[in-house]
């Protein structure tokens, strides 16, 4: 049965002409990243200061080493991790459900795509609204305020791990409905005429097929999780911050000299974001060299 199925073939490289067509997506994304992440670095060293004059210094990266940015990056990875493999979980399952219904298949991937442009700030406050201790799923079960579980602002950030994996689920599945194309059932059909298990044709054909999709989506969502604040600002905890809420915090404190290392912050959190996605980089490469 290994030898009888096979895995899709790799599929062939976008032709240069098709990237051009890329460009003009690309250059106003590139140009307000670039810009935004110069103006960070100049005033994380100094030479854009708020006030005074301009002197290069390190000292706002030197205090990254305090146990308010430790433990910062330690929480947005873990919630990052956390809401990314549930969202991933979440998303391959809607994706095979809408894949397999074929007669209702528009309806509920529209159902499924609703959600993506609900933005995550409306999401954080209909989650608070919902998991809170007094809260809509408090009420429905009866439980007592004082006893139920702290979903939000609780030391397991449960409520901002849900409203990610919630939105991003979408997402996913989104994407992995599309790389899903007609070839995967008839893949699938000729696996099973020659004895292949369900368990199988997952393994050796859907599986195969979405992985890159799979991928993708993971890194995205990942690097999009560990650079935004507004769900962790107001579903989490006071302490620990993740480093986007400390960016923010410091970047709006009174004291303008707190701006440089907020700075430094923004910069690390960019850094981080983009080691996830050079990490998922290379996970797709060797994917697509499985195939």
């Amino acid at each position: 049965m290994a030898t009888a199925v096979s895995t899709p073939r790799r599929a062939s490289r976008p032709s240069g002409r098709t990237s051009l067509l890329a460009l003009p997506a690309l250059v106003p994304v590139l140009g307000v990243l670039v810009l935004g992440l110069g103006s960070a670095v100049l005033q994380s060293v100094g030479l854009m200061p708020l006030v005074g004059q301009p002197s290069f210094t390190t000292s706002a990266y030197s205090a990254l080493a305090s146990p308010a940015v430790s433990d910062g990056m330690r929480i947005s990875l873990a919630i990052a991790a956390t809401s990314t493999a549930v969202a991933v979980v979440l998303g391959l399952a809607a994706a095979l459900l809408v894949h397999r219904i074929a007669p209702r298949r528009g309806f509920l991937a529209l159902l499924a795509a609703a959600t993506v442009p609900v933005p995550h700030l409306v999401g954080a406050i209909a989650t608070g609204l919902l998991l809170s201790d007094s809260g809509l799923v408090s009420r429905l079960v009866g439980a007592d305020p004082t006893t139920f579980p702290q979903l939000i602002a609780g030391p397991w950030w449960v409520g901002v791990v849900a409203e990610y994996a919630w939105k991003e689920s979408a997402f996913v599945a989104l994407v992995v409905l599309v790389s899903l194309s007609r070839h995967e059932r008839e893949l699938s059909e000729a696996a099973a005429v020659l004895g292949a298990s369900a368990w199988e044709r997952f393994r050796r054909v859907t599986l195969p097929l979405a992985s890159p999709a799979l991928v993708v989506s993971a890194t995205l969502s990942a690097a999009y999780v560990v650079g935004s604040y507004e769900v962790s600002w107001l579903l989490g905890r006071s302490y620990p911050e993740p480093l986007p809420v400390l960016a923010y915090r410091l970047f709006t404190d009174v004291d303008l000299g707190t701006r440089p290392e907020a700075m430094a912050v923004a910069v690390l959190t960019v850094g981080v974001a983009g080691a996830i996605a050079l990490v998922g980089t290379l996970v797709l490469r060797r994917t697509a060299a499985a195939r």
